[in-house]
């Protein structure tokens, strides 16, 4: 079975759709972020703060290569990821792209109610938080529209993880 990935904005739930999906598909399951954390010792807040976002990115293009070569997986990749590079493309050309899309509203409160620290957002306050997400999602939003197909949480749950894809 071809590869999934997984795309869409921090927070929006993609690990753990990845992981309910790749366990309904019998496939393996791949968290970018996690893969460049055993790879590299290091979390990647400590990454980001170490060698800072740009340096970040080109590790994390790498380590989508690499894991883009994995046979019957299902991939969620970081918030960033599908911005960089030509990732869309190379994810495209590789998998099949879903981009999990939320509100903005629906983001902000995954984020702010979400146990995992994350790089990009984990010193801002609620109303800061709202405004990174409407002014970052208004960049990232034009790549992750270029995934193969578009779900919102409630499409995937109804639909991909009761029914056989």
């Amino acid at each position: 079975m071809k590869n999934i990935v997984i795309v869409g904005f921090s927070g929006a739930g993609k690990s753990t759709v990845g992981r309910k999906l790749a366990n309904k598909l019998n496939m393996s399951f791949v968290d970018l972020d996690l893969y460049i954390e055993e790879k590299y010792h290091t979390a990647i807040p400590l990454l980001f703060q170490k060698y800072g976002e740009s340096v970040f990115r080109q590790l994390e293009f790498a380590a989508l290569q690499e894991v883009l070569m994995t046979e019957n997986a299902v991939i969620a990749v970081g918030g960033g990821t599908p911005c960089h590079e030509k990732a869309m493309d190379l994810i495209n050309t590789h998998a099949r792209s879903i981009y999990l899309k939320l509100s903005e509203d629906e983001i902000v409160d995954h984020l702010l109610y979400s146990k995992k620290k994350r790089p990009l957002t984990n010193h801002l306050n609620k109303t800061e938080l709202r405004e990174y997400v409407k002014k970052t999602l208004a960049i990232r939003e034009p790549y992750y529209l270029q995934a193969q197909e578009i779900r919102t949480l409630e499409e995937i749950e109804a639909q991909l993880l009761t029914t056989n894809c």
